[in-house]
């Protein structure tokens, strides 16, 4: 048997992980199984079909045997293609019941898999953007993918083996303490050193599938990171590096696998030695019980078979042992999902936001990161008029984005309040809320599909006619004409086959479909060439006229006509005016403004 000490214990690249006991999960799986309850109960009376023929064969064997010593001239050719037939019989049912376990068992646990995979989605949507700067995508893919393939063969497999072993355990011990209670007594003395040894070896094996599956995660991660960043590794020869990351985070998965296939090589072996000893007394014992004419030859073979019976069901559930764990290992990881709290949510009769020209008012708001409580904002107010265009500029660090990011919600406020058209904005739906404001990033983000479905996901369910519009507007139809397919272009990947310039004319059209009174400009032309900047500028332009606009500016040039300027700072708003007020002041703005001689880029 292999000495537990000499088994790895694996160390988990997850910090947060949590071990939560077998019964508390399969009590939080059960409402996704009780779903198909009327599927799994037909499976599990297949499942009793099945063990018919392993329960009946040792009984026609014993028959024949104990007729063919006592009395082989009842022992005729008729009866024996009797018992062939039942049989016969017996086996056709099996291979029907096995049918239907292998065919709706697999479905029931892919419609499960689907249930899950199905809450897990929408509860990510629900979560704010801190838990996405907090948490790898690829881990989060891992945890909805690869984690539930293996909850399709457990949500089935589980019910199934676990009720046929209970069955054949059952029944066997009944049949054997029939030929032999002191036999059968010696035998199942075994038992309970096997489950405690199990036991001990299953929770180790638990903590071996875990490690993998936050190994694989973070695997995951890597390989998505180098391959979207593949332009900069190609810019920089940094090809080898990449293949050193890789090659540290795939070894220690080599790692974890090794220990896993060391502690089920464990498992196997320990269950073996249990077999070999449960044998060892059915040829002691039942030969010494035949010596001494307490057993017949016919009961000793009868129960030679049912032993073997019993010995198959224990060793089918030890090699279920590593697909339970990491059945239970998905599941696990799965709930952690589920139970990640929504920090920004709809307050408790929340109402929508009542339309409005587009006011935005603060009041002493501060804020500070909830991870690393570093403090942002402080007790900043301000009152914006509808159809204001208000530029925020400054240092990086100031809170710029952190403001534009509290008016929809993306984070809350630590302290104060923020109104739009005097309505508290954590007091309405967050639907409504992000309904009324539209966003143009820097970095635009474009969906793997056609022109056109890009520019309508500002309004789902949009005309073509409504979709050119706004293509028309943002100064874009020109070039999208121009493609191959016109607005059935498929743009690649994040819109790997647009230029800069052409991107961000399709985020603004999303803007312009989705016509809300408030818009936030994110730096959206500070990584344009100068020609796409005087372009995605005009197009900026319409779409800021008769809007409340807030503009985080990389450029000082393209705000010295804006309505009023912010210069933000560690300590909050430190000069408020138009740019010509804040020139005359001679204060920080006027020395950004002439910071360095031919260059007005912010530091």
């Amino acid at each position: 048997m292999v000495d537990l000490k000499d088994v790895e214990k694996p160390k988990y690249g997850d910090p947060n992980a949590r071990h939560t006991s077998a019964a508390r999960l399969l009590g939080r799986f059960w409402p996704y199984e009780r779903k198909y309850w009327r599927t799994m109960v037909f499976d599990l009376f297949c499942a009793a079909l099945t063990c018919i023929c392993d329960l009946v064969l040792p009984l026609i064997l014993r028959y024949i045997t104990n007729t063919a010593v006592n009395d082989l001239a009842a022992l005729t050719v008729g009866v024996v293609l009797k018992l062939g037939f039942v049989y016969f019989v017996l086996r056709l049912i099996d291979g029907l019941a096995a049918y239907y376990m292998a065919d709706m068992g697999h479905v029931m646990g892919v419609y499960i898999e689907t249930d899950m995979r199905r809450d897990a989605f929408a509860h990510l949507q629900r979560l704010s953007v801190a838990y996405y700067s907090n948490n790898k995508i690829g881990q989060i893919m891992g945890r909805i993918t690869n984690d539930l393939f293996d909850v399709t063969e457990f949500a089935h497999h589980c019910p199934e083996e676990f009720f046929i072993a209970a069955v054949k355990i059952v029944a066997s011990f009944i049949i054997l303490s029939r030929y032999s209670l002191g036999l059968t007594a010696l035998l199942f003395l075994c038992l309970p050193l096997m489950a405690v040894v199990s036991i001990k070896l299953n929770t180790r094996l638990r903590a071996t599938q875990r490690a993998q599956r936050v190994q694989v995660g973070e695997l995951n991660a890597q390989i998505e990171e180098s391959l979207l960043g593949e332009r900069v590794v190609k810019a920089f020869c940094a090809e080898k590096t990449e293949n050193e990351k890789f090659e540290a985070g795939n070894g220690t998965f080599q790692r974890l696998k090794k220990n896993s296939y060391r502690v089920m090589a464990a498992f196997q072996t320990s269950t073996r030695m249990f077999d070999g000893l449960m044998y060892l007394v059915t040829i002691l014992g039942g030969g010494i019980f035949v010596v001494k004419g307490w057993i017949t030859p016919g009961d000793l073979v009868a129960y030679s078979l049912y032993v073997s019976t019993l010995i198959a069901t224990i060793r089918r559930i030890v090699e279920f042992a590593e697909q339970f764990q990491r059945g239970m290992t998905g599941i696990e990881r799965f709930f952690e999902i589920l139970d990640t709290p929504v920090d920004i949510q709809d307050a408790p009769g929340a109402a929508p936001l009542k339309p409005g020209p587009g006011q935005i008012r603060l009041e002493h708001v501060s804020f500070e990161y909830p991870d690393d409580h570093n403090k942002v904002l402080r007790n900043v107010s301000i009152d914006i008029p509808a159809g204001q265009r208000l530029a925020l500029v400054g240092p990086s660090g100031g809170g710029k984005t952190t403001l534009c990011n509290l008016i929809p919600r993306f984070y809350d406020v630590t302290a104060g309040k923020i109104f739009i058209d005097d309505q508290d904005i954590r007091k309405v739906t967050l639907e409504s809320l992000r309904g009324a404001i539209g966003i143009v990033q820097q970095d635009v983000y474009l969906f793997s599909g056609t022109v056109a479905e890009n520019i309508a996901y500002g309004k789902p369910g949009a005309t073509r006619e409504e979709i050119a519009q706004a293509a028309r507007l943002a100064g874009a139809e020109k070039f999208i004409l121009a493609l191959k397919d016109g607005y059935d272009t498929y743009v690649g990947e994040r819109g790997v086959k647009l230029s800069g310039g052409q991107k961000q004319r399709l985020s603004i059209a999303r803007v312009f479909l989705k016509n809300p009174p408030i818009l936030i400009l994110d730096e959206a032309t500070s990584a344009l060439d100068n020609e796409s900047e005087i372009l995605v500028g005009q197009s900026l332009e319409k779409l800021a006229h008769g809007r409340t606009t807030l503009t985080i500016a990389h450029r000082l040039t393209t705000i010295k006509d804006y309505d009023r300027i912010l210069v933000l700072g560690s300590e909050g708003i430190l000069e408020d005016g138009t740019h010509e007020e804040l020139l005359a002041k001679q204060g920080i703005y006027y020395r950004l403004w002439n910071q360095l001689p031919g260059d007005d880029l912010l530091s």
